[in-house]
């Protein structure tokens, strides 16, 4: 028989012991083995991608080079938006989870297809105008059964993963530090989770902003630090975790002088957040300078830490341990923004854990992921704005001639500002050792134009003038856009393989265990490659460019391959159809999942796109010459060089308002569609300014309609470029 007091005793020892063994809510948060034992769960695709190691690849094999004649279309959803789709969905237990344009989020059973709920920031439509690059979201995080997305008006929103149901939301715009007199913040890339942080960054840097990094707590949203990525402009303190490094030592490689005191200097990070369990470190891409004109915005003082750099900092309080800047004194919007990833190489006869990445520059760097030490960097891409990188410092040897902000001459630069390689993903495989780069080439003039910094628009520093409406000018100037898949061997530093995509500005990548390089093109063909030698597998007709990266996941033993279809971003809107874009049709934004033996089809595409409609036949021709400059630095961001859009937003030389200056005014002044995101510019721009602007676009709707409707009348002299099969 057991006496009283010792039960007593031994039960409130194994109740002691239990509260012991089971940790408490806020250490539970600390750790989700969803995502951080990722590897082990191959069926699922819970963080961008995949694994912390960003490498966007699925050692799912079902679908591989011998079954890949049997893929099809399992199910799709239309998206409630036809702008641009870039989204990386997340899977997590047999549940898919998709953002899509305006921040939006959507549920599905990841095996049919069916929505299980929906989520609306009701982002608005006015903050659109506060973005360079369309309304885009890239991607979600999940963590302890919630689902985090940052909205584009600056919002981190918690989600119940199973109801949708709001938990917590945050404004990620602190309102007690300086961030510059002129601000304009958006959010669109997506969040990463680590050690029950969620981290964030913005952008913004094109039209003035000072950059940053926040963690919140995943529980409670709760802000626990904060890395600015350029300094105070009087070097105080911000009283956050990047104080020390600013003051110390970023603040002196700018000056005291220059715009960057107003703008805020840039150095946004709007993507590549990535953490890495084995050194416990989140490594950091920061962005470009504000404005891009480094003899403005610094007097052309200094290297201006920390744009174009790595950094990396602890997870748990954002401390800095150490940068690489790979492109000091830019000027050319060389972003370090592109996606970073972790791997295992050996070099110099040991393995070495290090960093992959291939920025905007042209340069492929791996740099060792403890320490941040240069190892190595060679062009993936033409590059003629350094000769090459120093093979100890990783520092570049810049042309002289590149720095047009300081020669004060124009400069024809290659990378152009979209880079040799922009947001979308690239993959690695283990077992090929290649790294496959969705690349390019998309020259970029740049003319120095030092014009006063504005509250609302672009604050470049360069001209904002296009292409002149040259047959033989703009047909030179497609020959030279090009796009590639290249698959890059890390330890020699040396491409294998390139597959020629004729264009640029094409999809993210993913590889599999199958074997298989999988990439949706600008030109609305989703793509299987041989990951061995580029071999063409497997081709489908997505109605729509694809720029969003595909992911792979099981449910019921049945792999899948998922994408977002719908084209947009910077470059569709900013060149228009000169871009070669889908302009001529319309933008079908949804997603589309694949499996062996599916059996969906999509509906009858519809071709028609934006139709000519005959223009006024009155002009005041001396208020459309002043209309043009007004047109390109204020409108043509969105709805394309010259008044030639892309087809993601309208274009504005068929516009019915063009007919009334009041209905013109009420648009564009007023704002009368700004639920739309089409915003009031009456604050900055005069009546009469507004009104040189409608001149422009008659005057170019009466120089273009009768090649519109020629081109019409031939569709052979449409650029559509999209598949025959499926």
């Amino acid at each position: 028989m057991t006496h009283p007091h010792l039960f007593r005793t031994t039960l409130y020892t194994c109740i002691l012991a239990m509260f012991a063994l089971s940790p408490s809510p806020a250490q539970a948060a600390t750790d989700d083995p969803v995502v951080t034992q990722a590897d082990r769960s191959p069926q699922n695709w819970p963080t961008n991608g995949r694994t912390y190691d960003e490498q966007h690849y699925s050692p799912l094999s079902q679908i591989n080079k011998d079954t890949i004649g049997r893929l099809k279309l399992a199910w799709f959803s239309d998206f409630d938006t036809n702008r641009g789709q870039e989204g990386t969905p997340l899977v997590v237990d047999g549940i898919l989870y998709a953002t899509t344009n305006w921040s939006k989020v959507r549920a599905y059973d990841a095996a049919t297809g069916r929505l299980l709920w929906s989520y609306d920031p009701e982002v608005p439509g006015a903050s659109a105008v506060r973005g360079c690059c369309d309304t885009v979201n890239r991607g979600a995080a999940y963590w302890n059964g919630k689902i985090f997305v940052g909205t584009f008006d600056n919002r981190l929103v918690a989600l119940d993963a199973k109801t949708g149901r709001k938990v917590w939301d945050v404004q990620t715009i602190p309102k007690d530090s300086w961030l510059g007199d002129i601000r304009s913040y958006v959010t669109d890339g997506a969040p990463r989770v680590a050690k029950g942080v969620v981290m964030i960054g913005n952008g913004g840097a094109e039209f003035g902003a000072r950059g940053f990094i926040s963690g919140f707590d995943a529980e409670t949203g709760a802000l626990k630090w904060r890395f600015f990525t350029t300094p105070n402009r009087a070097n105080q303190p911000d009283h956050a975790a990047s104080d020390t490094p600013l003051t110390t030592m970023a603040y002196q490689s700018w000056g005291p002088n220059g715009a960057w005191t107003h703008s805020g200097g840039g150095g946004t990070v709007w993507d590549a957040i990535v953490y890495d369990p084995r050194t416990d470190l989140v490594y950091v891409g920061v962005g470009n300078g504000s404005p891009w004109n480094y003899k403005q915005r610094s007097d052309g003082v200094g290297d201006n830490l920390f744009l174009g750099s790595i950094v990396a900092i602890r997870p748990e309080t954002g401390e800095y341990v150490w940068h690489f800047q790979e492109t000091p004194q830019d000027q050319w919007d060389y972003t370090s923004t592109q996606p970073i990833m972790t791997t295992d190489l050996e070099i110099g006869g040991r393995m070495r854990h290090v960093l992959l990445h291939a920025p905007k520059n042209g340069f492929f760097y791996i740099l060792d992921a403890k320490t941040g030490q240069f190892l190595s960097a060679k062009p993936y891409v033409p590059v003629n704005w350094a000769r090459s990188v120093d093979p100890l410092t990783g520092r570049p040897d810049i042309v002289p001639d590149a720095l047009y902000s300081v020669t004060g001459k124009p400069w024809a630069g290659l990378p152009g500002d979209l880079g040799g390689h922009n947001f979308a993903a690239m993959s690695y495989s283990a077992r090929t050792g290649l790294v496959y780069i969705p690349a390019q080439q998309i020259p970029m003039m740049y003319v120095p134009d030092p014009q006063p910094l504005k509250q609302k628009g672009l604050n470049l520093g360069i001209s904002m003038q296009g292409l002149p409406d040259d047959p033989a000018v703009r047909d030179g100037f497609i020959k030279t856009l090009k796009g590639w898949l290249i698959a890059w061997d890390p330890k020699q530093q040396k491409e294998i393989f390139r597959v020629d995509h004729g264009g640029p500005w094409n999809g993210g990548l993913l590889a599999t265990g199958g074997d298989l390089v999988f990439q949706g093109l600008a030109n609305g063909v989703f793509h299987a490659y041989d990951a061995t030698n580029g071999a063409d597998l497997f081709r489908f007709n997505a109605q729509s460019g694809i720029i969003a990266p595909p992911i792979s996941y099981q449910v019921n033993g049945r792999q899948y391959i998922a994408v977002e279809a719908g084209w947009g971003g910077i470059y569709p809107l900013l060149l228009g159809r000169t871009a070669l874009s889908s302009g001529w049709t319309v933008n079908h934004s949804r997603l589309l999942v694949f499996a062996l033996d599916g059996t969906a089809r999509l509906p009858a595409q519809n071709d028609k796109g934006f139709l000519p409609v005959q223009p006024p036949s009155h002009v005041d021709t001396r208020q459309a010459g002043a209309g043009y400059e007004l047109y390109e630095n204020f409108c043509q961001a969105c709805h394309g060089d010259n008044a030639q859009s892309g087809g993601v937003l309208p274009d504005l030389r068929w516009s019915g308002a063009l007919r009334d200056r009041t209905a013109f005014y009420n648009v564009v002044g007023r704002g009368a569609l700004t639920a739309y995101g089409m915003t009031r510019f009456d604050d900055i721009l005069p009546r009469r300014d507004i009104e040189a602007i409608r001149q422009f676009l008659i005057k170019r709707a009466q120089d273009t309609y009768p090649r519109e409707v020629a081109a019409r009348s031939n569709p052979q002299g449409i650029p559509q470029g999209h598949a025959i099969t499926e």
